[in-house]
């Protein structure tokens, strides 16, 4: 359940990741089988586990 709206993520979306807001906003790089990787403005690339973090989309920026 908790991978729900981390599915619907698309490269090119932009998002937060919940727990470390100093990171900065990220873009979407891939979403392959609920391992996201993200780049964000303030630590780079990361690979998400999709199943384990809720990533906050941003649609504000």
């Amino acid at each position: 359940m908790s991978d729900d709206l981390n599915a619907m993520l698309e490269p090119g979306m932009l998002v937060r990741h919940p727990n470390r807001a100093e990171w900065g906003t990220g873009q979407v790089q891939s979403n392959i089988n609920g391992k996201i990787t993200v780049n964000f403005e303030q630590e780079g690339k990361v690979v998400i586990n999709g199943s384990r973090i809720q990533l906050v989309p941003v649609f504000d920026k």
